[in-house]
Formats: structure tokens, sequence, C-alpha cells
């Protein structure tokens, strides 16, 4: 057997004998429920109040499943779902609606560890169940006002509010946010050039004036006893401009030379979504499941730079960027769940899709030619792909086979079929079939109510990003404005194993987590050369195989046996590597991202319900030096961030909740580090040094928030 094949399934093989071997416990139910009584003394406001008062709830949310969620469609996973059900949205989904469901709507959160035909969706991990009150009639308005002190001194107001309930059959939920996302950015760089001298200084100013807008709604309705129906409405609008300042000091020369860089970046961006579902309930337990999806997102980009030689001097533009961009999807999905006897249940079903991306790229520079208006009044630059439109169409019927084969033991297995089409109209027409099987093998072992064992094999097959097709903008080089696109663009292909043991401590002490998962990959995407004998350029490509394998270790315990019993210790901690097997742009193994690696989490909550306060702290790090980006040209090692971040919350006057939380308490500086080599990578000849730093400075906020 290949070795790619055989490591993960060897997981899934090691799993099941491991199960025999520890079935000696006759507990079976490894589900957990908190009823709403079990938050009364902590005076929650919403339903993220009481999430974050049970022990293990991160574990929960972050340990996904090997799938990673797709770009485009839906799929038949989800970690979250109220009352048993989830929502026809994408980015108006369950997850999403957490800050918007008030606390006393809720009749208990259920974490369900188990997967069964009777769930709405795939059990990927664990679930959470959010219960709602049964009642002919209810209402609550949840409301938030806020405020975000940035270091630079700007202070950046926001709020949401939120009307839930139920009269008679109509459940609703209705809601609207403002959310800053201002962000001033100090940056400085210095270079070396390749023999070690002095090259350049860069320092620069980045100012993003950033207000989300969001309006969304939640409204479901029950025909009958046996009939539901429901639909989603979700509206965003960001007009996120953003303006740098950039001085440059050339240190070639016998004196220095500064020079002195603005750029005005304005830019629009809104998206909406729209989604329904029905659900008919058959007499001998069957149910049939069809929703609908559809959703836009638009965005409009202008970049233009002016320089001086002087500070507040006269200045020259040269450069016009342009980017428009629209994305667009149009989903369906139906499916017929029925029972097989014996502990089986099957569901069949098929999802299709329609998905559209258009895109449109101009650039201008500063030439003696005469220039454009239409491009800043600067010279055209003629660029491949740089209007495109590209279309899928995807069909994936499927199947979802769960077997209980014993009270403690179950097994899900599923197989999607992919057949779709892409064409892309851009300097040239191009139409590609793509037909995939991607099986999937989840096990589940209850060693006893508390401990639980899970594994899962799985064939992945990655969407396509359709930005990667066409020309496109380089935020991550100041020195490229933009990056080459690529026609001929296949998925990844990945075989993945998941390994997971979960430790429910006994009398709600906590949780424990370890997961082992390694994942072989074929057509890995990476950076392919497309130079030619006067440019030396890349682009996305199909590099070959390559893995990514590690540890996922969680922890979250109550500190009772220390004498505080309210409250809770949370850590986390991932250790993985990666590795191309045989990369033709740098001809060498090396990792890849996002597996680098790894990173680590640490959090304490205490609550003081005699106080009607709590107050906690998260510190996030990253393990450095694993993640370097290569391209035909440069070597980047990318540096991540660490945040450490504090907040006090209390019940108070007029029975409202005040919070005040800090944000990038330690005021951490991401320092990346660029080799750029002269011509192609592979000569190893250097001909310049960049270190960089840059932070965004400490953030405070102070909020109200209360029920009515």
């Amino acid at each position: 057997m290949h070795k790619k094949v055989f490591r993960p399934l060897s997981l899934l093989c090691i799993s099941i004998l491991s199960a025999q071997v520890f079935a000696q416990s006759s507990e079976e139910n490894s589900n957990v429920t908190y009823p709403s009584a079990y938050f009364a003394e902590y005076a929650p406001i919403t339903v993220n109040d009481m999430l974050n008062r049970i022990p293990g709830i991160n574990l929960v949310l972050t340990n996904s499943s090997s799938s990673s969620s797709s770009d485009r469609g839906l799929g038949s996973s989800a970690q979250i779902l109220i009352d048993g059900k989830r929502l026809a949205g994408k980015s108006n989904e369950a997850s999403s609606q957490l800050d918007r469901i008030a606390a006393n709507e809720v009749d208990y959160i259920e974490i369900i560890r188990g997967s069964s035909s009777d769930l709405d969706v795939q059990n990927s991990g664990q679930l959470v169940n959010i219960v709602l009150r049964e009642s002919l009639s209810r209402s609550n308005v949840s409301t938030e006002v806020n405020a975000t002190h940035f270091a630079d001194g700007t202070m950046e107001p926001g709020g949401s509010l939120a009307w839930s309930g139920q009269s008679g059959k109509l459940t609703y939920l209705l809601s609207g946010t403002v959310v800053s996302a201002y962000e001033h950015t100090e940056s400085f760089e210095h270079s070396i050039n390749g023999d070690l001298s002095p090259n350049d200084t860069v320092a620069f100013d980045r100012y993003k004036e950033q207000t989300n807008y969001s309006i969304n709604s939640n409204i479901s309705y029950a025909l009958t006893e046996r009939d539901r129906i429901a639909f989603n409405v979700l509206y965003n609008e960001s007009n996120p401009p953003t303006e740098l300042f950039r001085v440059v000091t050339n240190l070639n020369g016998p004196t220095p030379v500064a020079s002195y860089e603005r750029e005005d970046i304005p830019a629009t961006s809104d998206n909406w979504e729209f989604g329904g579902d029905y659900e008919h309930s058959f007499a001998g337990g069957s149910r049939f499941k069809a929703l609908f999806i559809v959703n836009e997102k638009n965005t409009d980009t202008l970049r233009e730079r002016f320089v001086s030689t002087s500070l507040g001097g006269a200045e020259t533009k040269n450069l016009f960027l342009s980017t428009l961009s629209s994305y667009s999807e149009r989903i369906a999905r139906s499916s017929y769940t029925m029972s097989l006897g014996d502990g089986q249940g099957l569901e069949l079903g098929i999802e299709a899709a329609q998905t559209t991306q258009e895109s449109a790229l101009k650039q201008g520079v500063l030439r003696a030619t005469a220039g454009d208006p239409a491009f800043g009044g600067l010279t055209p630059v003629a660029l491949p792909n740089a209007n495109s439109t590209v279309e899928e169409i995807r069909y994936e019927p499927f199947a979802i086979h769960n077997w209980q084969l014993s009270p403690r033991l179950s097994l899900e297995s599923s197989v999607i079929a992919e057949f779709s089409e892409i064409e892309q109209n851009a300097d040239g027409h191009i139409k590609r079939d793509f037909q995939y099987l991607k099986p999937k093998l989840d096990m589940r072992f209850n060693i006893s109510g508390s401990l639980q064992l899970r594994t899962s094999l799985e064939r992945n097959v990655s969407q396509l990003s359709f930005a990667d097709f066409s020309r496109a903008t380089n935020e991550r080089d100041d020195d490229q404005d933009t990056v080459a696109g690529n026609t001929q663009l296949e998925p990844e292909e990945s075989l993945r194993g998941e390994v997971t043991l979960d430790y429910r401590l006994p009398n709600d002490g906590g949780a424990l987590n370890v997961k082992y998962f390694h994942y072989e990959y074929d057509n890995k995407i990476g950076k392919v050369d497309i130079s030619t004998p006067t440019v030396v350029q890349s682009t996305n490509g199909n590099v070959g195989s390559a893995a990514a394998y590690g540890f996922t270790l969680n922890g979250s315990v109550k500190l009772g046996m220390l004498g505080l019993p309210q409250a809770l210790l949370t850590a986390a901690a991932t250790i993985q590597e990666s590795e191309f097997h045989n990369d033709p742009l740098i001809r060498s193994e090396h990792g890849f991202a996002p597996y680098d690696r790894g990173n680590y989490r640490v959090s304490y909550r205490h609550d003081l319900p005699q106080y009607q306060m709590n107050y906690g702290m998260t510190y996030i790090g990253r393990w450095q030096g694993g993640r370097i980006l290569y391209d035909v040209d440069n070597r980047y090692n990318l540096a991540l961030a660490h945040d450490l971040t504090f907040y006090v919350e209390k019940l108070g006057f007029a029975g409202l909740t005040y919070r005040f939380e800090a944000a990038n308490l330690t005021d951490h500086e991401t320092c990346p580090k660029r080799v750029r080599y002269d011509g192609n990578i592979l000569n190893e000849i250097a001909k310049e040094y960049e270190f960089t730093c840059s932070t965004t400075g400490r953030r405070f906020a102070f909020k109200v928030r209360g029920n009515f």
C-alpha cells in the first residue's frame, strides 16, 4: 500500500482496535446538557454569555473536523444548531446569532458528542444545540452601546439592537449592528544590500477608517405539526477608505535622500444574502428537507500613489490601481432521511450551485507618453487576464449512512460525488470539467459517559479560488503591485486522517481533549515559475505532493481544587509540521501555510456571583520560525502576532451590564523578514535584506448591554 494512503488509514484501524480493547464500561450517553437554571446566578444577557460559562466550550467550537469549510456551496456540516436545526445561511449562519439571542429565550444548551441520522447535519466533531423556550408569546430586546479608544487617540462608537421572540407558530429574530474596524498601523523598515551595505529605511503610517453596518433577520413558521418553513436575510455594508503616508530614505549615496509618498485608497464593499428552508416530517420518522441560498458580494477599491521630494511639497501621481469584483452564489440543496431499522439511518440528497465571479483590474503608471483619464491620467499597463468572468456549475449527489453498531459504538459513512464545470472568459475562453468521489468514515466510541474516542478518514477535494484565475493586486508586497493569474489550476486532493480522545471531567469540572491529524496531499497549490527572458514572475499553481501532521492539545478546568470553584482555566496548544515533498520552485522540502510550527492559548476567567461581576484575561501566542513563504525571487519569513487581552464586567445600575476591555496590552510588534534575490531564487544571489516591524497599538473599549 502506498505510504500516503497507509498513514491516515492506519489511524482508523488503530482507533477501531482501541475501541474494542477499552470496551468495558456500561455508560452509553455522552451528551451534556446545561439547563437555563445553570446560568441564572451569572445574569447572562445573550447566548454567548451562557456559552462562556460552559467548561470546554472552546474545545467544541474550535475542534472542527478535517474537512475545511468550503468557500462555495453549503455542505452538510455545521457546529451550531438552534432548536436542532441549521440556519439556511452562510454569512448569516448560527454562530453569528449568538450575541443577538437573549439569554432568557433559552431553555437549555446541549453539547452533542455523537452522530445520528436524527441530527440536522453531520457531526464532524461536537455540536452545540441551543434549544429555545416554547411559549405562545414572548418578546425580548437586547441592546449594546460601546466606544473603543485606539492608541492614536481616536475614539469610535458602535452598538447593536436585536429583537427576538415568538408569537404562536412564528419565531423571529431581527437585529442590526454598527461595528468599528478602524485601524492605525505604524511600521518601520530598514534594509541592507546583498553586500551588507545600507540600502534604505521606510517609515509609514496606515489609517483605515472602516465602519461595518449589518442588518439581518431569521424567521421560522410551523405550518403544521409536521411542516416547518424558515427564511434568513442579511445585508452588510462597509466603506473602508485607507490613507497611507510613507517616508523613504535612500542610504545608497554619499548623503541620505528622503522622498515622501501618500496613498489614497477609497473603497466600498457590500454583500447580501437571502436563504430559506422547508422541512416535512413523515409519520414513520422519515423527513424531507430542502433549502436555497442566494448571495452576492461587491467590492470597489482604488489605489492612487503620490510622491514628493519634500514634506508638504508638490506631488506627482505615479500609480493608479483600480479593482472591481462581484461574487455571487445560487445554491439549492435537498435530501430525504429514512430509518433502516436496527439503529441505522440513511440520508440521500443532492446539492446544486452556480457560482460567478466578475473581476476587472486597471493599472496606470507614470511614463513619458500621454496619460489616459480612465487610468487616473497615467499610462495604461497591459495586464493579461485583467478582465475576467468565471462561472462554475456544480452538482453534488450524496449519501450519508449512520449505524449504531452497539450502544456505545457508532459509525457514520458518507460519499459525495462532485460534477463541476468551470468556464472562464478573459483574454480567451476556457471550459473545464471535473469529477471527484469523496468518501468519509467517522467512528465514535464511548469508552464511558465521559471518555470518547473519535476517528475519521476522508478524501477531500479543495475548491479553487477564483481569485487565482485572473490578474489580481498583491496585498503582501509593496514592491509588486499585481500578480499573475493561472487559468490551468486544478483542485488539491488530500487524504485526511484524525484520531481524537475527548474527556469530560466529573461534576462538570472541565474537559480535556487531544487530537492527532495527518493529511497527505496531491496537486498541492503553491508558487510556480512563469518567468520570461525579460520578466521574473510567478503565479499560484499545482506543485505536487505534500503532507501536514501534528497534535492539538486542549484543556479547560475549573479550579475548585484551589478553592476557586467559579474560576476556569483554559489552555490549548497546537504542535504541527508540514512539507512540500519536491517543490520545483526551490527544489527542496519546506513547510506551507497555515501549518506552521503551531500556536498556544491560555485563558483565565473568574466569576464572582456574590458581586455580580466577572473578569478574565487571554494570551495568544504562536511558535515562531515555521511559516516561510517562497516566491520565484524572494523568501518571506512571516511573523505572527501575539495578543494579551483583559476584561472586567459587572451588573450594575438599571440592571445593565457594564464591561471594560483591553486588547494588545503588550503592544506587540510583528517583525517579518524578507530576502530578495537577483533573478531567480535558485541562483541564491541575495540583493536585499528587509527587516520590518509594525504595530497597531493598544485598544480599550467600554460596553453597556441590557435586555428589555
